[in-house]
Formats: structure tokens, sequence, C-alpha cells
């Protein structure tokens, strides 16, 4: 009879692949988006505002965790056990929708759904293996990825911190946002 860590080999090597290939998958369909979107008025408003509210949720939920420190169950995480992610879904989504073009977009989800929630499986293994039961408990009180519209996790550890933001280089999404949404102004209204 097989154990449960042996049932569990095959999606274990799936998501240890898909945290490996998520980086240089990202640059691709980046190069795809820059080259194929046709940004429109009403389809930029929407999108840059989308991923606005994703770069948002980043930072919050940045300011929030304390990597390799703690179980994080303030701010965000009180919602859902992936913020940061659903704040990448949320950006991704926003800028697909601000390329004007419909395949793009479904594209993006397409791919997010393949990478991003094996990856999230297997962060599940790794949290669990760390902080054993605290990380169980919450992990049966809070959603995956959708956040619950009402409070699971208590405000058990500190609150909010800029520096934290910092820290866990959040920077680089406020760039990535200002990079992604000047290109797509400009190549509105000049190309």
């Amino acid at each position: 009879m097989k154990t449960s860590e042996q049932l569990q080999e095959p999606s274990v090597r799936g998501s240890t692949l898909a945290q490996k290939i998520r980086v240089p998958i990202g640059f691709g369909f980046a190069l795809v988006f820059l080259v194929f979107s046709s940004p429109s008025n009403p389809a930029l408003a929407t999108g840059l505002g989308l991923a606005m509210a994703g770069l948002l949720l980043r930072l919050w939920a940045a300011g929030h965790l304390r990597k390799h420190r703690q179980l994080t169950i303030t701010g965000p995480y009180r919602k859902t056990r992936n913020p940061l992610y659903l704040g990448s879904f949320l950006m991704g989504l926003g800028f697909s929708i601000a390329s004007s073009i419909l395949w793009i977009a479904v594209l993006f989800l397409v791919l997010f759904l393949a990478i991003y929630f094996p990856v999230m499986k297997r962060e599940e293994i790794e949290l669990s293996q760390a902080y054993g039961a605290p990380y169980k408990e919450y992990l049966n009180s809070v959603p995956r990825f959708l956040p619950a519209f009402r409070t699971v996790a208590g405000e058990t550890q500190t609150g909010f911190s800029f520096r934290q933001v910092l820290v866990n280089r959040e920077y680089n999404a406020v760039l990535g946002y200002l990079i992604v949404s000047g290109f797509l102004i400009v190549k509105m209204m000049w190309l």
C-alpha cells in the first residue's frame, strides 16, 4: 500500500516544475503581450484600473508577510491564503484586458491556472511541514485563492509595515506596473 507521500509525488513533481518554469513562461507571455497588444481607450482604462487594484493588494500583502519567520495570517491573509498571487492575477488580467486582444486574456488565464495553482499546492505542502498544526488550522479556515468576505483568521501578529514591503522587494511590482502601463499608453497614442 502506498503512503500519502507516495500518492502525492506526481503532483509534487508537477508543482515543482511549475515553480521552476513560471518566470521564463512569464517573460515569454510578456513578449507576446508587448508585440500583439492593441490598447484602446475603454479597455485601457478598465484594464489599468484592475491592474492597479492587483498592485495595491500585492502591496498590502507584502506589508504583512514575514517570509520564513512566521506564519502570516493578518491583513489580506485573513481572507485568502494567497493574496500575492491573487494580486498578480488581477494585474495580469487587467493588463490583458488593456491589450484589447481577447486571445491574450484567454492565454493569460490558461497559463495562470496551469502554473500558479500547482505552485500554490506545493507551497501548502511546504508550509504544512514548516508550521504544522497552526498552518493546517489556517488551511482549513481560509480559502486558497478567492477571498472570503468574512474574517476567517485572527489578528494575532504584527500589522502592516512599509518596511516589509521593501524587504519583500514589492517595489518590483510597482516598477512593472509603471513600465507596462507606460508602454500601453504610448502604444495606444503613437503606434
